[in-house]
């Protein structure tokens, strides 16, 4: 028998894959003799090797075969495509393909990918979108033990893209943040902007150190990912106008919990659980004179006396 599983969606496939290869085990191979994981660069000589062993001591054989059809090994494809048309793999060996990786585009990569293709249990993942996303999503959600409102749901589908690796861990830390409660739509919101946000924060976190470098290198990362540099300015001004306001709560309150201090300044309480140990750690002082500094480059930018992106350069090359 053979499997061809494929696809741009790898979450589903790998999870497809690990499914498949755990109901192997637990109903034919217990102790694992019989079952096999290689990826396609081990080498023709191995992998022939496993595909055309008899199983030992049991019914069946598992072999699993990653990547093969991104392979630059010629003779590895051209072995399988000979070993596929004359039929030699034993009838008891279940021969998977997992392809995770662009297909190649040789000759005999293309032959082997349209045989498999044709299998009876070829099984492909496209990503999914719109209604189909979104069922997934709530599927997902309640089979972890959570529960999403429409809005919420209908704002992850609509705004998490095709990452769905992304999604996946979007939906862990939901769950695990709203503890059984109902996911609301301002809980998606923050969620699915943490990625972007955690860069913005760490790099808030370097500048209020006077950690140059690594503010550098935050910055850069940003630029490199093609943000504007109004969003990214922007951002790191609205991430030390929230380090002031938790700062002035905690300087007048010092054992305020991040609820409470979320609801004094109406913001998300994720925001506010991230952004308070922060601000305890920086007085009020160095806050204040980052924030200035920051201003002073905005007013520059308004007034034509540079340009955003050289004037923020020098801001974090003044840190200290």
């Amino acid at each position: 028998m053979i499997i061809y599983i494929f696809g741009e969606d790898t979450f589903r496939s790998r999870e497809y894959l690990g499914r498949t290869i755990s109901e192997f085990k637990n109903k034919r191979d217990p102790q694992g003799y019989n079952t096999s994981v290689l990826d396609a660069s081990v080498g023709a000589e191995k992998i022939l090797s496993e595909i055309t062993a008899s199983p030992f001591l049991a019914e069946k054989r598992l072999i699993v075969l990653k990547n093969v059809l991104s392979s630059k090994d010629d003779a590895l494809v051209s072995a399988f495509l000979e070993i596929y048309k004359n039929k030699k793999v034993p009838e008891n060996n279940i021969i998977i393909f997992w392809q995770g990786e662009p297909v190649g585009k040789s000759k005999n990569v293309k032959e082997l990918a349209e045989f498999l293709s044709k299998e009876k249990y070829s099984q492909e993942f496209p990503f999914f979108d719109g209604t189909k996303l979104a069922v997934w999503t709530r599927e997902e959600i309640k089979k972890r033990g959570g529960t999403i409102s429409q809005q919420a749901l209908s704002y992850l589908s609509a705004n998490v893209g095709k990452d769905m690796w992304f999604l996946n861990s979007i939906i862990d830390q939901l769950i695990s943040f709203k503890n059984k409660d109902e996911i609301q739509l301002a809980d998606a919101q923050v969620y699915l902007d943490e990625k972007a946000d955690d860069n913005i924060f760490h790099m808030a976190e370097a500048m209020a150190s006077g950690d140059k470098k690594s503010a550098f290198k935050l910055l850069s990362e940003q630029r490199r990912m093609g943000e504007d540099e109004g969003y990214i300015f922007g951002m790191v001004l609205r991430q030390f106008r929230i380090l002031l306001e938790l700062r002035d709560l905690f300087e007048r309150e010092d054992n305020i919990t991040s609820d409470e201090a979320a609801k004094r300044i109406s913001l998300h309480p994720f925001v506010v659980k991230k952004s308070l140990p922060l601000a305890r750690r920086y007085p009020m002082s160095k806050l204040k004179e980052i924030y200035n500094q920051l201003l002073d480059v905005d007013i520059k930018t308004k007034t034509g006396q540079g340009d955003r992106e050289t004037l923020l350069d020098l801001f974090v090359g003044k840190l200290n």
